[in-house]
């Protein structure tokens, strides 16, 4: 079945963790189904869905990310990343890991109430907040629904710490309130940049913006003075892996203060899910493709182990780790972890809204 134009995952998958029947999509895609082989399938159109969520921070005890809290104002990501490891979170909704992911979003416009209610709470404790650990806070309905911006000002008025993941330029939108929370050693932001190639990115991340524009982005966070990360994830064996010296490159020279990288990770439906695209758009070196992965985790296709899970492991694992350290070298990019003030913070109050 050909895949569709601008959409990542080639099909829906079928997901039974929770309980659930699986699902068969329907409307415009069951239509698909029923189509000879050879036509063209016809766009898959965005749907949007308001989520009224009693609770905006969500709180893991994880040992391998550099946060306790995090905040999502989204669910599934229209930039289609086929490797996205947050697509079996749709599983949960009664929706498919594949398209629903990418193509039927739910949205929380109360996020910014929330999250004021829960930092006025009495008992709160400040620790940095994380945008973009599930979907990506800046995916195109951000535009329309404001609702990362809105939260960031709330952050802003009570220089809360803030640290941001995301593969988009919209984020520079937002430098009129990030820039004087940097000031005051508040905000990181992180941009995922996986590939310089403008074919491939369309392939892996077939709504995500163009790689000159990201990198466009982390020159102009670092000449506003925000303190800016380059997370070359994931690294693909045989696919990506390759560019990881002129990625480090292409960052610094951009001006990043701090660069990462992850190996690929296929959770649960996300490696079949994976499969079929690299059977769709790399048939001759799909084989070859995930051996290396397998290799890269312990047999499988995925490695849940905390620790094992962001590095991988073997001998390929240890070739990327070397090939970074020493990309990192070159350009002066060895910093550590950026640390962000939490004294800083004043809980919101409703005290003069009277007058």
């Amino acid at each position: 079945m050909p895949a569709i134009k601008g959409r990542g995952a080639p099909a829906n998958s079928e997901s039974t963790r929770f309980a659930l029947p699986a699902r068969q999509a329907d409307g415009e895609w069951l239509d698909w189904l029923n189509a000879a082989p050879d036509e063209t399938p016809p766009p898959l159109h965005t749907t949007i869905t308001q989520e009224r969520a009693r609770t905006i921070i969500t709180r893991n005890r994880s040992p391998d990310v550099g946060f306790d809290q995090s905040i999502n104002a989204y669910r599934g990501c229209e930039h289609g990343c086929i490797y996205c490891f947050a697509r079996p979170s749709h599983a949960r909704l009664d929706l498919s890991p594949g398209l629903d992911f990418e193509s039927k979003l739910f949205v929380k416009p109360d996020a910014a109430a929330l999250l004021r209610k829960e930092l006025a709470h009495p008992r709160y404790v400040v620790s940095p907040i994380a945008m973009g650990t599930n979907t990506d806070p800046y995916q195109p309905i951000e535009t329309q629904w404001r609702i990362t911006r809105a939260c960031i000002e709330v952050l802003a008025a009570c220089r809360h710490p803030l640290m941001i993941t995301t593969k988009s330029d919209r984020v520079t939108r937002d430098l009129d309130l990030l820039a004087p929370m940097a000031a005051e050693g508040l905000v990181a932001v992180g941009i995922s940049l996986t590939s310089l190639d403008p074919a491939l990115a369309r392939t892996l991340e077939p709504r995500a913006p163009h790689p000159r524009k990201r990198l466009a982005a982390m020159r102009a966070l670092a000449e506003a003075g925000v303190p800016t990360h380059a997370c070359l994830a994931p690294m693909i064996p045989a696919i990506n892996d390759h560019e990881m010296e002129a990625l480090v490159a292409a960052a610094a020279e951009a001006g990043v203060r701090s660069v990462s990288y992850i190996p690929v990770r296929l959770p649960f439906e996300v490696a079949p899910l994976f499969r079929a695209w690299l059977a769709e758009h790399f048939p001759d070196r799909a084989a070859k493709v995930m051996s290396h992965i397998q290799a890269l985790r312990g047999g499988r296709d995925n490695d849940p182990a905390f620790g094992s899970r962001m590095r991988g492991q073997g001998p390929f694992a240890a070739l990327l780790h070397s090939r970074f350290a020493k990309a990192r070298r070159r350009h002066g990019l060895t910093q550590g972890r950026i640390t962000l003030r939490r004294d800083l913070f004043v809980p919101p109050s409703d005290q003069g809204r009277l007058f």
